[in-house]
């Protein structure tokens, strides 16, 4: 399934030539992230989860663009690979999870990211879910993602979470 959002860009499955250039775009992405969620969270505890987080990122990239259970599919836009989503299913509970999501900053605040969500979601109905999950942090960095979430219609469900460094 391909989809054209625009005159230039389009989604289409994942391919594994678009490995290296998804990762370079979702490292480019998650700076902000990253950088926020160090600031928000205590800095020992941080260091424990991501002592270098592009490394542990960059693995989890990889992973999830050759796990069985998971579809990707990449946005092209003028020849070049912008972002991703990547999407479970749980069929066992008709739940479809949008597992991972990047933009290329140089790309953000384009609709990219809601044309991947919008996407990803139409999939889940097509493959007889029946509610979609999407996974983020509360921390500042993570705002613009919290955004396109709500203005699809998804509804927060806070979850507390807290960390001690032992």
């Amino acid at each position: 399934m391909t989809l054209t959002c625009s005159t230039e860009m389009q989604i289409e499955p994942y391919d594994p030539r678009q490995l290296d250039a998804i990762i370079c775009l979702s490292l480019r992405a998650w700076t902000p992230v990253f950088d926020s969620i160090q600031k928000a969270m205590d800095f020992d505890v941080y260091r424990e989860f991501y002592p270098d987080w592009r490394i542990s990122q960059q693995k989890a990239v990889e992973e999830v663009c050759v796990a069985t259970d998971t579809k990707v599919w990449i946005a092209i836009d003028s020849g070049s690979t912008v972002g991703f989503v990547a999407v479970k299913l749980h069929s066992e509970s008709s739940l479809g999870e949008i597992y991972m999501i990047a933009v290329d900053p140089d790309y953000q605040r384009r609709g990219i990211g809601i044309a991947l969500t919008e996407f990803a979601l139409d999939w889940m109905k097509v493959a007889g879910m029946s509610v979609a999950m999407v996974e983020t942090g509360g921390d500042p960095g993570h705002a613009p993602a919290r955004c396109t979430y709500e203005k699809l219609g998804f509804r927060l469900f806070a979850i507390a979470r807290y960390f001690k460094k032992l």
